[in-house]
């Protein structure tokens, strides 16, 4: 039996790898910390989801391991070798905001600690495959340089322009442009895994990600929108809008569909491959319209507050090409729109606020 070492395996997309994996017959090893709680507080653990994931998987198989800790990566990538057949990296720190405020946390974990699990897998299990959760954050703000038309709810590309019919693909420039300090910690991990693809041969893939979501997010105000607007929602909480009238735009990619790529790009892999991922242009919205699609959904208003401070390095337009990954693999298919990835997120969240509201038996 081949095994899969999942790294952030309680996180979004982590979990969907491990279900995914398990299910397909590999023993399945998760490395997760909990750092989450750290970044953005106990709201924002992981906790939930390491449990839930051991009690639906049985030989699901969880370390509490840093993954900047070279001597603890070792010993578990020594205990497995070859046995080792994919390593789906998808921990890190994930927020703009918090990179500015504590950066060597943040370049250590994105950028050190990708390259402590690539020395490890190409020293113990050579053969596998290496999996980077990438961010489309890579390329900076340069996509804000596209030519941009303002419409009622949101802002779109010129027509006219190459990306306007499938979106943002994998010939944008990473150069010259401002990444945050978080862009530019998880592009130094992206480079690593392209070179360690084309220059030891290990066979790795960059997936460079919009907006992942879905019910298993732990959102939290600085990561994960569509997760934290849900909450907002049905906590009847305030939503804060942070600049560009709140029509900046964003593609959605439900964490089951990226899973499935994974699985997809394991089978006939391609050594220091890039691909833009996301919801496409089947599955995207803008701020305002996806408030106006919860409040559809669950039939509450939304208490939204405006700050016409745009986050830092923020992207305005950002619809991602898939063209590429379809290309190469034309059997994926996702299988989640907006409507449906939204409709799962507000029945889970209500489900999971009624089992912590019911008492205990016998309490």
């Amino acid at each position: 039996m081949k095994t899969a070492i999942i790294t952030g395996s309680a996180g979004l997309v982590g979990a969907e790898t491990v279900r995914l994996f398990s299910a397909k017959g590999f023993a399945t090893v998760g490395i997760d910390n909990d750092m989450r709680r750290t970044f953005f507080g106990p709201e924002s653990s992981t906790a939930w989801s390491r449990e839930l994931l051991s009690q639906e998987i049985p030989t699901y198989q969880h370390e509490h391991l840093d993954i900047r800790d070279a001597k603890d990566i070792e010993q578990l990538f020594c205990k497995f070798n070859s046995d080792i057949g994919i390593v789906i990296h998808a921990a890190g720190q994930p927020s703009h905001d918090w990179a500015a405020r504590e950066p060597f946390v943040d370049f250590d974990i994105n950028a050190r600690g990708t390259l402590v699990l690539l020395e490890c897998c190409r020293r113990y299990c050579p053969d596998a495959v290496f999996v980077y959760m990438s961010t489309n954050k890579v390329y900076g703000d340069t996509p804000n340089r596209l030519p941009l038309v303002e419409l009622e709810p949101r802002w779109e590309v010129d027509p006219q322009h190459p990306f306007a019919e499938n979106g943002i693909d994998e010939t944008m420039t990473i150069d010259q442009s401002k990444h945050s300090l978080f862009g530019a910690s998880k592009l130094a991990g992206d480079l690593l895994v392209q070179e360690y693809g084309r220059y030891f041969g290990v066979k790795t893939a960059c997936f460079r990600a919009g907006c992942l979501t879905g019910p298993g997010h732990s959102g939290t105000e600085l990561h994960g929108f569509l997760s934290y607007l849900v909450q907002s929602v049905m906590l009847g909480r305030p939503y804060q809008v942070f600049g560009y009238k709140g029509k900046q735009v964003r593609d959605n990619l439900h964490a089951a569909d990226l899973a499935s790529m994974f699985w997809h790009f394991y089978q006939t892999p391609r050594p220091g491959a890039v691909y833009n991922v996301g919801g496409g242009r089947k599955s995207n919205c803008s701020v305002r319209e996806a408030i106006s699609l919860c409040e559809e959904l669950t039939g509450k208003r939304v208490q939204s507050n405006y700050n016409e401070t745009n986050r830092n390095g923020d992207h305005i337009w950002w619809i991602s090409d898939t063209s590429k990954f379809r290309l190469h693999y034309p059997q994926w298919c996702p299988r989640y729109d907006l409507r449906m990835i939204l409709v799962e997120m507000i029945e889970q969240f209500a489900h999971r606020r009624q089992l912590a509201l019911t008492p205990a038996a016998g309490g």
